[in-house]
């Protein structure tokens, strides 16, 4: 039996982080293989130039959407004068974050004030709210971050969508995945508090893995589309490598590794066999 026709959003994370990341994303927009992209507003390559380059492709495709990858983790500076914690002068690494947050030991003004700047300096360079916010290293599913993160997006967003970071896989894929496992769990709350909001979110997520140096993205990027419903989101992080990436995410020759995956003749071949095309 055929597969049913599925429109998927195809998101490259992290526009902002160097401008060969930058370059990279605008070029599998321009050839139609990514649909979206997150801009990181503190980021120190998301610059005018930076901004108006990427807006300039939405404007001659409605279909891209434009989101705000809201960064409150890494070595990133924040975007208002107050916030806390840091470190340095920069954000906390996740799993700093992501502790103080399980642990409920956050400042939820301070979280407030500064996912709004980023939401105002997002509005500015733009023109426009975002169609989607989500967060750098899913730290908006997290407790007390999620609260922040939503009734912000309420205020200064309500049309846009959330990204919720649960699967639609089997148990048994499930429970292989600890990483995988901890998002699901994490965006069972976070569904819910964006319901209650009147928030959309995504129906699915995918595209998580271990980020191990000898993964192979050509075998796993089939395995995201497995189950994935009609309008789910992959996400990715296609770039390449340069001098600024080094210096400020791990994430580097990988990236490399994703880009080369999106710009061949194998992934429109695998989108076709799965009947899937891009929203």
């Amino acid at each position: 039996m055929d597969r049913p026709r599925r429109h998927i959003w195809l998101c490259a994370d992290d526009y902002g982080i160097s401008p060969s990341v930058n370059a990279a994303i605008r070029d599998l927009i321009k050839r139609r293989r990514i649909n979206a992209t997150s801009v990181m507003m503190v980021a120190p390559h998301l610059n005018a130039k930076e901004a108006a380059e990427l807006d300039a492709l939405r404007r001659d495709d409605p279909r891209i959407a434009i989101g705000l990858h809201v960064t409150l983790t890494g070595l990133f500076k924040p975007a208002s004068a107050g916030y806390v914690p840091r470190r340095g002068g920069t954000f906390l690494p996740l799993e700093n974050m992501a502790s103080a947050a399980l642990l409920r030991r956050l400042q939820r003004d301070k979280l407030a004030i500064e996912i709004a700047t980023q939401l105002r300096a997002f509005l500015n360079a733009f023109g426009t709210p975002p169609d989607f916010v989500d967060a750098h290293q899913h730290i908006h599913v997290f407790p007390q971050v999620r609260d922040a993160l939503l009734e912000a997006v309420k205020d200064a967003a309500p049309r846009a969508w959330v990204r919720q970071c649960g699967r639609a896989v089997p148990l048994h894929r499930r429970v292989t995945d600890p990483k995988g496992l901890v998002l699901d769990l994490l965006s069972v709350a976070f569904r819910r508090k964006a319901r209650a909001l009147g928030l959309r979110t995504n129906p699915a997520f995918s595209g998580s893995y271990t980020f191990a140096a000898d993964a192979n993205y050509a075998r796993l990027f089939p395995t995201f589309l497995n189950s994935l419903p009609d309008r789910g989101l992959v996400m990715c992080h296609p770039g390449i490598v340069d001098d600024e990436l080094i210096q400020l995410d791990p994430l580097t020759t990988l990236r490399e590794r994703e880009y080369a995956y999106f710009r061949g003749d194998e992934f429109p071949r695998v989108l076709a066999a799965h009947n899937i095309e891009l929203a």
